[in-house]
């Protein structure tokens, strides 16, 4: 998953002369510059406003010139992905493959280490998230599926590019201070320590120059991008061997789960894409509602019952006022009817889709194997431009 030439995360917006940067070029901000080297200042942290500005850029582009486009993304194969993946990241990868941009879809067997002891069915995990991405409509033949472990010159990137970041700087990012917040120092792994890093090798390794993100993952991108900036002026000798990747920031909206809170594999609140019809209908019959009968889109005071329109909504390409219209004062029984039909109707052909996948678990292997190797050719071709410019081609 997941700064410009002034300083990390002064913000990605246009050049002064209003001509819009190519992706993956410095961009230059209105901003104090700080040298590539400095740690960047705690409040010079990627806006929010500036990143969605530059997206909506971004977008333009992609309809322009899809194919000087190219995207990493992923999934740690933990459990089956569900809606909220569906309608928070995975629809998009479709959407941007259609359009004609190199996809690069990672499953981070490796980084399921990061905050477990052991991988439970790593195996069976793995085959389930690219059945998944199969049944939504990941092309095998215009994208590429691939695994961590299956590439060894990705992880061999990890090593040159932990000196460029410092221990201050890792220990600021989010992800990083949050989890030595609620544990004991001495439990962090090194691993999850320095997972920044290893995400910027994912990114980098293939040179992507966008990543599709939400806003709490802009500081992973802004370790990514300072890696490529320092990396370029420590041995590029006037080269840009990285592109520094820009954020296609999501503007997809939060899908609470049927309990409330936030939708998650681990909390058993979700409705997965390899759910049938049955269990969905189940899952949402007993979604948390309230006591008001008439129906009203208002995320705010009543959010389970907004989350469940919207998901309507999403599913019927219709907006969520127009669906609760539509239910009026029937109360939650009508709703949860509505959205259950809405669902399985949504996800009928993704399931078909994934039941006929699923009987060829030789194809799902082989669409595996052929990507590990697609990205192996890459990560070699990279690692070979990095080792030259290190002068420790021997």
């Amino acid at each position: 998953m997941n700064g410009p030439s002034a300083s990390p995360g002064t913000g990605l917006v246009s050049s002064p002369d209003g001509e819009i940067p190519p992706p993956g070029d410095p961009v230059t901000t209105i901003a104090q510059t700080v040298t590539p080297d400095a740690p960047a200042p705690a409040s010079d942290t990627l806006g929010v406003s500036a990143a969605r500005a530059r997206s909506a850029v971004l977008e333009e582009l992609i309809l322009q010139d899809p194919g000087r486009f190219r995207v990493l993304t992923g999934d740690r194969p933990t459990g089956r992905l569900h809606l909220g993946h569906y309608f928070g990241t995975l629809h998009n990868r479709v959407r941007l493959q259609d359009l004609g941009v190199e996809l690069f879809v990672l499953v981070a067997d490796y980084q399921v280490l990061t905050d477990r002891d052991v991988a439970d069915d790593l195996t069976g995990h793995v085959e389930e998230l690219v059945l998944d991405h199969l049944a939504i409509g990941v092309d095998p033949a215009r994208s590429t599926i691939f695994t961590h472990s299956a590439v060894p010159a990705l992880n061999q990137l990890m090593l040159p590019f932990l000196s460029l970041v410092s221990v201050a700087e890792l220990s600021r990012n989010p992800t990083v201070k949050d989890e030595i917040a609620h544990s004991r120092q001495s439990a962090v792994s090194g691993l999850m320590f320095t997972y920044p890093v290893h995400q910027a090798a994912d990114i980098l390794f293939c040179k992507a120059n966008l990543v599709p993100v939400g806003q709490d993952q802009l500081p992973h991108l802004e370790i990514t991008r300072t890696v490529a900036r320092r990396f370029n002026d420590r041995y590029g000798d006037g080269a840009t061997v990285f592109p520094q990747p820009e954020a296609l920031l999501s503007s997809a909206p939060l899908l609470l789960g049927t309990d409330g809170t936030k939708m998650s594999k681990s909390r058993r609140n979700s409705i997965a894409l390899a759910a049938d019809a049955d269990e969905t209908a189940r899952l949402i019959k007993g979604a948390r509602t309230d006591s008001e009968r008439h129906i009203a889109y208002d995320p705010v005071t009543r959010p389970e019952v907004s989350s469940l329109l919207l998901l309507a909504a999403l599913c019927q390409n219709r907006t969520p006022q127009q669906v609760a219209e539509d239910i009026g004062s029937a109360g939650a029984a009508a709703l949860k009817k509505t959205v259950t039909e809405a669902v399985n109707e949504y996800l009928a052909p993704i399931r078909a889709r994934r039941a006929e996948y699923a009987q060829d678990r030789a194809f799902v292997r082989r669409t595996l194997r052929e990507g590990n190797e697609r990205a192996r050719a890459v990560a070699d071709a990279t690692l070979a431009e990095v080792r030259a410019a290190m002068n420790s081609r021997y």
